[in-house]
C-alpha cells in the first residue's frame, strides 16, 4: 500500500486518541495570566506526560521566569523526534495558552467543558490552538508506530504566551538559542475552512492604549470637573478617522489586503452615573501594512494627543509598547514551502496559494531572525469567538498533511 494510504489508515485509527486529547486540552484552563487566567502549568504537565508516554528520543522543559503567576515561570515544551542522519529539524510549533472565554452569556455550554456534537469540538482553545496542537504530535505518533524515521529531526514546540507576545514563550526559547540556524518551521496557527491558504506574511502589528487624566467632580456641576471621557472619546474618534483615512493603500498580498485600525478594550472609569469621570482609558489594536512603519504612525497619534490635550484641557498620554514592524516574508521559492505544498496537494487533492495575513502568530519573531516559517491549517476561523470549535475532521486532515510532511523531510 503506498505511503499517503497507510498514513490516512494510522491517523484514522489514532482518532479516538486525538478527540480524547482534544477534550483533555479544551477542559484545562490555561488563559493567559495576563488576561487574568492561571497559565500553562497545569496543561503543560498533561502534555509533557503525553508526549514522555511515547517515543519521543528528547524531551526538555524551558520554564520562563514570570511573577506573573503564583508559580514563577511559564513552562515551554520541546521534544524531538530524531532522523536516521540528521542535518536539521523541521519543528511544529503551537501555543498552550488561550484568550478569555469573553462574555460566559454568548456560550452554549461551559467554555471549559468540552462538548463533542455533530462532529465537533466545543469549547476554549478547541480551534486555537489545540486543534494543531494536537494533530500536530499525534502525526509524529503516526509515524513511530508506523515504524518510520525521516533522515532529518522532528521537533515539537509547545510555547507559551503567543496571546500576549510570546516573550515568555517562543522569544523566550529564541534567546535560549534552542534552535538550529538550518531549521525549518511550521506554526499551525492559521487557517482557512478549505485547507487551500499558507500563509508566508504577517502585518506589522501595534497596539496602544490611550489614558486621559481630566478632574473628577459631580456630574451636576461640570463648571468643576474636566471631563476625562468627553476628551478621551473625542480623541478616539480623531485617531481613527486620521489612522483609517492616511494609511489606505492596499496590498492583494494580505488578507484582508488594507491595514486596520480598531478601537478595541474600554476600561471601566466611575461605578456610579452621575460622576464626571477624570480618567479615561480605552485601546486600539492595529495590523499594518509593512510598507508604513509603525513608530512614523505613532509618532503622529502622540502629536496629536498633544494637540487634544490642550483642547480640552486635560492630559493623554499614549502608551504604545506593543508594537513591532513586520518581518519580510518566507519566500515563495523555498523548499519549506514546496514540501508543504506537495504535502497538502498529495494528502487532500488541494493546490494551495499563499499570501499574507493580519493577525499575529509565533512565525513573526522567527522570521525576525531570518528563519524560515510556514503558517497552514484547516480552520473555520472560531478563534477567541464564543462556541469556539473544531470539526474532527479537520483534525484527521491536518494530522495526515502534518505526518506526509515528516516522512519527506
Amino acid at each position: 500500500m503506498e505511503l499517503k494510504k497507510l498514513i490516512a489508515q494510522k491517523i484514522k485509527e489514532l482518532q479516538p486518541d486525538m478527540i480524547e486529547a482534544s477534550k483533555k486540552f479544551v477542559s484545562i484552563n490555561s488563559v493567559n495570566p495576563r488576561t487574568g487566567g492561571p497559565g500553562e502549568k497545569e496543561v503543560s504537565e498533561y502534555l509533557q506526560a503525553v508526549l514522555q508516554s511515547w517515543k519521543f528520543d528528547e524531551i526538555k522543559r524551558y520554564d520562563a521566569p514570570d511573577s506573573a503567576v503564583p508559580y514563577g515561570y511559564r513552562p515551554n515544551i520541546i521534544a524531538i523526534y530524531k532522523g536516521k542522519n540528521p542535518s536539521k529539524t523541521l519543528w511544529f510549533m503551537t501555543h498552550m495558552d488561550k484568550v478569555p472565554a469573553g462574555d460566559i452569556s454568548l456560550w452554549n455550554t461551559d467554555p471549559y467543558t468540552a462538548v463533542e456534537k455533530d462532529g465537533k469540538i466545543y469549547g476554549r482553545g478547541s480551534e486555537d490552538n489545540g486543534s494543531s496542537m494536537i494533530s500536530s504530535i499525534f502525526a509524529v505518533k503516526a509515524l513511530m508506530d508506523m515504524g518510520i524515521r525521516p533522515e532529518n529531526n522532528i521537533g515539537i514546540a509547545l510555547v507559551s504566551d503567543e496571546e500576549t507576545g510570546s516573550e515568555y514563550g517562543i522569544q523566550y526559547l529564541i534567546d535560549q538559542k534552542v534552535f538550529g540556524k538550518n531549521d525549518w518551521f511550521v506554526i499551525p496557527d492559521s487557517g482557512e475552512p478549505d485547507g487551500a491558504f499558507i500563509e508566508l506574511a504577517e502585518k506589522s502589528m501595534m497596539r496602544f492604549k490611550i489614558t486621559t487624566q481630566g478632574k473628577q467632580a459631580h456630574a451636576s456641576m461640570p463648571n468643576l470637573a474636566k471631563n476625562a471621557v468627553r476628551a478621551g472619546m473625542n480623541f478616539a474618534v480623531a485617531v481613527d478617522k486620521f489612522l483609517n483615512e492616511t494609511y489606505n493603500v492596499t496590498d492583494p498580498l494580505f488578507d484582508p489586503p488594507y491595514s486596520t485600525f480598531e478601537p478595541t478594550k474600554k476600561d471601566n472609569n466611575v461605578e456610579n452615573i452621575n460622576t464626571i469621570p477624570g480618567t479615561d482609558v480605552q485601546h486600539f489594536d492595529c495590523r499594518v501594512l509593512p510598507m508604513y512603519d509603525v513608530n512614523d504612525i505613532m509618532a503622529k497619534v502622540k502629536d496629536m494627543a498633544r494637540e487634544y490635550s490642550r483642547k480640552y484641557d486635560v492630559t493623554i498620554t499614549i502608551d504604545d509598547s506593543d508594537k513591532r514592524n513586520a518581518p519580510a516574508p518566507t519566500p515563495e521559492d523555498h523548499d519549506l514551502v514546496k514540501l508543504l505544498k506537495a504535502s497538502i496537494k498529495e494528502m487532500t487533492g488541494i493546490i494551495p496559494r499563499t499570501g499574507g495575513i493580519g493577525g499575529g502568530t509565533c512565525a513573526a519573531h522567527l522570521r525576525a531572525y531570518g528563519i524560515p516559517c510556514v503558517v497552514w491549517a484547516t480552520l473555520d476561523e472560531m478563534a477567541h469567538q464564543p462556541n469556539e470549535y473544531i470539526k474532527i475532521e479537520y483534525l484527521l486532515k491536518d494530522a495526515s498533511v502534518y505526518a506526509y510532511m515528516m516522512s519527506k523531510f
